[in-house]
């Protein structure tokens, strides 16, 4: 159960804002929208922001859903795990990647199954999530794979991803 409950359609209404949200979802509402449309504030700078994100970015997208995946796992945050674990596949993921990835609490994720850059965003994930600091090692990796500008836009996906984690998390938000 959330914790607030969740705006209905007929308390969102009909704004600009429910209307850009409902454009950038494909039409309808997911739960996340409900929680964060009691904030008309927040969620006009969340949509903006995590539109950007989600289609604005030049790095790869398997890479910006491994990441997105890797986060949700480790914040034990199933709604965005089961949000973009298709999204993962989709952009050309495969099963055993996206199964690794979900055990990777309990079991260690075999580097074999990924690439060179795919197990430096796993790691980029990982420490950003847990310790806030990226080695040395990881940031040259990915520095040297994408460059400056696709390793910013990485960085700032495990960022807001963790944002989005936590508030998620936070607010009990369910999955749909």
């Amino acid at each position: 159960m959330p914790r607030i409950p969740y705006i209905t359609d007929e308390q969102a209404g009909d704004t600009p804002l429910v209307a850009a949200i409902r454009q950038r979802r494909g039409g309808g509402l997911l739960n996340l929208d409900r929680q964060l449309l009691h904030s008309p504030a927040f969620a006009q700078g969340w949509n903006a922001m995590l539109g950007a994100v989600r289609t604005g970015l030049t790095v790869d997208p398997k890479l910006r859903e491994l990441a997105m995946c890797v986060v949700a796992i480790m914040n034990t945050a199933e709604y965005e795990y089961i949000h973009h674990a298709p999204e993962f596949v989709k952009a050309g993921g495969s099963e055993a990647q996206i199964l690794a990835v979900k055990h990777m609490e309990s079991v260690a994720i075999d580097p074999s199954l990924f690439d060179e850059l795919e197990n430096a965003t796993i790691a980029l994930s990982m420490q950003m999530t847990r310790i806030v600091e990226v080695e040395d090692t990881t940031f040259a990796t990915l520095h040297r794979l994408l460059g400056s500008a696709q390793t910013v836009e990485l960085v700032g996906v495990v960022a807001a991803y963790n944002m989005v984690s936590r508030f998620l998390v936070a607010l009990g938000i369910e999955p749909e």
